[in-house]
């Protein structure tokens, strides 16, 4: 009697793992075999971008700006 117990522990504990790494594995098996076959993915760089965006920004901003009173002088003289 024990020994069915044990077995049917074993069992159902064996194929909650089996489910639980087949559910998790299973929405990336696309990238998983991709990577297997040694296609490298393009890395996700969010941080890169905004960089980029701020720093256009800024740049728009200081072209916009309008020129301190001593400068347009100056301008003005030359």
């Amino acid at each position: 009697m024990m020994m069915v117990v044990g077995s049917l522990v074993f069992a159902s504990a064996l194929v909650l793992s089996v489910g639980v790494i087949a559910a998790s594995i299973a929405p990336q098996w696309r990238r998983i075999v991709r990577l297997a076959s040694g296609q490298v993915e393009t890395p996700f760089a969010p941080l890169a971008a905004l960089a980029h965006a701020e720093r256009r920004i800024a740049v728009r901003r200081w072209a916009s700006a309008t020129a301190p009173v001593p400068t347009r002088r100056m301008r003005a003289a030359a």
